[in-house]
């Protein structure tokens, strides 16, 4: 039997896990390595990214600023979550206000030190990507769409730090960038909708709390049929392997989903719209191998490993 106090301390791990969204991070870490090896650095040896300890410090250092950056988001958004989100809530809770911050800070300076070790100017890079979720957080995210705009770029700047570091600013990563920037953005929406309700308890001026729900679903419609650039130009312009099908498949779901949206009216319809986003989101970064498979079957002995 275990006793109070280890219960106590498991259960707070899992309220401290809830708050840094533990299972999203890992997610986007393998992004980052699988865009390294299959798109940003294809040339390179697979083997020498894998190993390479300067790409590992950046990809630690993007995990804890996203982790940190959900603590400070937490932070300021745990009255609204209390409405929204009432079963995570109380699960957040069971850890202080003051423990989530001393976390905060002590996660900022890691992330400092790591990106002191790949160079000054990814220190600075980390530095003003901490401050710009912090102002986010603090500041930005009640108002509409310029906060629906910088949550959806601050969530595809880790991508931007291994970019800068191997300095390959190919088309197709443009790109690769852009579809993934609008379903983010989309999403960004959707979580309005989904929230509508703390958002008007706390002043919180999103898109549907401003405009109303039938402007936020003319909008994400657009968003929509944007996408139809960067996968035109991913299938029939650039080189993206056997990852079409993905395109072709996410354009089919993309169709159900419009449709779907103009039919939604409560929560939980909108949480069912959440979820396929997140479907296609996390299946696109499953679905980079697809570029090279030969690298999975082979070894990637012709690719020099």
């Amino acid at each position: 039997m275990l006793s109070r106090k280890t219960k106590i301390t498991f259960l707070k791990i899992i309220s401290m896990f809830s708050v840094i969204r533990g299972y999203n991070i890992p997610v986007i870490a393998l992004a980052q390595y699988l865009s390294a090896i299959f798109i940003l650095a294809k040339n390179e040896r697979a083997l020498h990214i894998i190993l390479d300890f300067n790409l590992f410090f950046l990809v630690v250092a993007s995990s804890l600023t996203i982790a940190s950056g959900y603590i400070i988001n937490n932070f300021y958004d745990s009255k609204k979550d209390l409405i929204n989100r009432p079963n995570k809530s109380m699960l957040d809770r069971l850890v202080s206000q003051k423990t989530k911050l001393q976390f905060y800070f002590t996660l900022n300076f890691i992330v400092a030190l790591l990106a002191y070790f790949v160079s000054v100017r990814a220190l600075l890079f980390f530095s003003g990507y901490i401050f710009m979720i912090w102002f986010y957080s603090h500041k930005l995210k009640k108002y509409p769409i310029i906060g629906n705009l910088l949550a959806s770029v601050l969530a595809v700047t880790p991508f931007f730090a291994i970019l800068l570091y191997y300095k390959n600013w190919y088309p197709e990563i443009i790109a690769h960038a852009t579809f993934l920037f609008l379903l983010l953005l989309i999403r960004e929406i959707i979580k309005d909708l989904e929230n509508i309700k703390g958002d008007v308890a706390n002043n919180y001026l999103t898109i549907p709390v401003k405009y109303g729900e039938e402007f936020a679903k003319k909008t994400i419609t657009f968003l929509v049929i944007l996408t139809l650039l960067p996968i035109y130009f991913l299938i029939e312009i650039y080189e993206v392997g056997y990852m079409d099908i993905y395109f072709y498949v996410s354009l089919l779901i993309l169709l159900f989903f419009t449709l779907f949206l103009w039919k939604s009216v409560a929560k939980t319809d909108y949480l069912k719209l959440h979820n396929i986003l997140k479907f296609i989101i996390v299946s696109g970064v499953l679905c980079i191998v697809l570029i090279n498979p030969e690298v999975l079957i082979h070894g990637r002995n012709y690719l020099k490993i």
